[in-house]
């Protein structure tokens, strides 16, 4: 199943490390950080979930809710997690889903053939609290995850829908923002006192 931008999130009921959980009563009205990785016990998944349990306040301010999955089931997640926490100093607590017969994995397309049957490849989604697919990512198996671009295109995600804007190239919080060609200039300018007109299809404004 090939999953895209805008498509609703399948929903799923799944044992998880902190019980088990219907993904979309699970999240609610949150923004879930959904990500898959190759295996319990492995290094680079061992420093992803641990960062993913240091950046905990961070997504908490966003309310957004993680949910990790491996194909590997809850007692093995458990035994996994007393190894995060002590390698990586912190204190794990979001779910991680049990997916050793793959159907969760299959169901959002994170196990590749060519880089291995049995083993879900670093697939990100990002969902919003109207269960929409807002972004993906994929990551190779031997490439940890960028947690500050998820952080940061959360951050994006989030601003454009509540203020209608679009962001550029290596945004940050606080930068400059595109008004979006849907807003006439004479609109432009009117709403945003600030605005500069590059090229008629090129307009900024601060971040308010």
């Amino acid at each position: 199943m090939t999953l895209r931008l805008g498509d609703t999130a399948p929903n799923f009921t799944v044992d998880t490390t902190n019980g088990k959980i219907d993904f979309h009563d699970w999240s609610g009205d949150s923004w879930v950080f959904f990500f898959s990785h190759p295996g319990d016990f492995t290094p680079i998944c061992t420093t992803e979930m641990g960062m993913t349990a240091k950046h905990a306040a961070d997504f908490a301010a966003r309310n957004v809710l993680p949910l990790g999955l491996s194909t590997d089931t809850v007692e093995e997640h458990e035994k996994w997690i007393s190894d995060v926490n002590e390698t990586q100093n912190t204190d794990l607590q979001f779910p991680i889903v049990a997916d050793p017969d793959h159907t969760v994995a299959t169901l959002y397309d994170m196990i590749h053939p060519e880089a291995s049957d049995t083993q879900a490849v670093r697939s990100v989604f990002i969902i919003d609290p109207n269960n929409k697919i807002r972004l993906t990512m994929t990551y190779p198996m031997n490439v940890g995850r960028n947690f500050d671009e998820i952080l940061r295109v959360i951050d994006a995600l989030q601003i454009a829908d509540e203020k209608s804007v679009a962001l550029p190239a290596n945004w940050r919080p606080g930068g400059e923002v595109i008004v979006p060609l849907s807003v006439s200039t004479e609109d432009a300018k009117a709403k945003y006192p600030d605005l500069k007109v590059l090229k008629p299809y090129l307009r900024t404004t601060k971040n308010y």
